[in-house]
């Protein structure tokens, strides 16, 4: 979610954007998502709080907008190796919720239950770009024949990132690669068309894997 395009007439001034964004991520930060106010947030960027209130709505678009920020761009695994890239998928989702922050995401989701607009928003900004991610990677791996071709992949995709979660919102740490790799390979013996030879695959890959 970006910052709502100036009035006609009224160039961008990009600097006022980022040191607003900046702000908001220190307040939310030190003070949580339900300390952050659009009066300590303009006193903090050095702006005027209309300034604020003419690039985003309200407070809640200004946290959604920096944790749009933090999360970046998402790219899908695809090394071939289809438990590898599963491992992986779980490390992307497991690293993006962390980098958000699993209360302020709860927070959110609770405010977007009496707002259907941002709960979209929340959805489309937060959740859906490591879904399709993890969505991608799957696709590939089904069209490669390693998943069986009943597979609902997005029912799939739920239960990867709900599990990663549904951890972080109950307090827990995230999740080891030993408790990954365990999650991946349960899933597989599920899903795949050949569960055996995709584990040999992955033991093949770890011994030439230079980085392993």
């Amino acid at each position: 979610m970006t910052a709502d395009a100036p009035a006609r007439g009224r160039p961008r001034n990009e600097q006022i954007d980022a040191a607003v964004l900046h702000a908001t991520a220190v307040a939310l930060d030190e003070t949580g998502y339900r300390g952050v106010a659009i009066e300590d947030v303009a006193r903090r960027a050095g702006v005027s709080k209309s300034a604020i209130y003419r690039r985003w709505p309200d407070r809640r678009r200004l946290v959604l907008a920096v944790l749009e920020d933090r999360l970046g761009r998402i790219e899908p695994p695809d090394s071939g190796c289809t438990l590898c890239d599963l491992y992986e998928c779980l490390v992307l989702v497991t690293t993006a919720f962390c980098r958000l922050g699993a209360g302020t995401l709860a927070q959110l989701a609770a405010d977007g239950a009496s707002d259907a607009e941002l709960h979209d928003e929340l959805l489309e900004v937060v959740f859906e770009p490591p879904r399709r991610a993890v969505h991608r990677t799957l696709f590939e791996a089904r069209r490669r024949g390693d998943l069986r071709d009943d597979v609902d992949l997005p029912l799939t995709v739920d239960v990867l990132s709900s599990l990663t979660f549904y951890r972080l919102l109950l307090g827990h740490d995230p999740m080891e690669p030993e408790e990954i790799e365990t999650v991946v390979m349960t899933m597989l013996r599920g899903i795949a068309a050949d569960a055996d030879h995709l584990l040999r695959e992955y033991a093949q890959h770890e011994v030439h894997d230079p980085a392993a």
